[in-house]
């Protein structure tokens, strides 16, 4: 779907598209401002149930991680400063992963408020993001902590494949490749 832009970029969108896009905002304009964090280990299902609460409420999904690796793509000044630092084996700052945190709140899928997902994971992170969005005049709403059996957090973990060309995450039990051991969509052995 084309986005931005002038209106003749229009003509060469599929009409059902333009609805459903219509469709979507008029929802969106009628749900309420949310400001989320998602909190958990890994394998707790922070990732699994954002995409939902997102589309529910018209929220963007902040994953820390996705956002670096972003920024450092699209060499923004902060993502070349996190460049910088993983290229020197550091950890990229709590200032720099703030900064790049409040860059993507001003990108308009975030008008509505954002889920956090994994971020702030300690008291200097909270302080740090706790003052950025003091700044901007907002605060989070909830945090919903994903608590987990460890028996089943060992089951997720240790049964998660990842695809290292496509990015395509699978599991040897809840969704394995149709072959083992190789990416359904291509035909490259992990």
């Amino acid at each position: 779907m084309a986005t931005g832009g002038a209106a003749a970029d229009l003509e060469d969108v599929q009409t059902v598209d333009l609805m459903s896009e219509l469709l979507r905002r008029l929802k969106c304009s009628q749900k309420p401002d949310k400001r989320l964090i998602f909190i958990g280990p890994p394998g707790s299902g922070k990732g699994t149930q954002s995409p939902v609460v997102k589309d529910e409420y018209c929220l963007c999904h902040l994953s820390t991680g996705d956002m670096l690796r972003a920024a450092v793509a699209s060499k923004t000044p902060l993502g070349v400063k996190a460049k910088e630092a993983m290229e020197k084996g550091e950890l990229v700052s709590d200032d720099l992963v703030v900064g790049i945190i409040d860059e993507a709140m001003n990108k308009p899928k975030c008008q509505k408020g954002f889920i956090l997902d994994g971020f702030p994971r300690t008291v200097t992170q909270a302080e740090k993001l706790d003052e950025m969005l003091k700044r901007r005049g907002t605060e989070i709403d909830k945090v919903l902590n994903f608590a987990i059996d460890d028996a089943i957090l060992e089951e997720r973990i240790t049964g998660r494949w990842i695809h290292p060309s496509s990015g395509r995450s699978y599991h040897t039990k809840f969704a394995p490749p149709k072959t083992p051991g190789v990416d359904d969509m291509i035909t490259l052995m992990f």
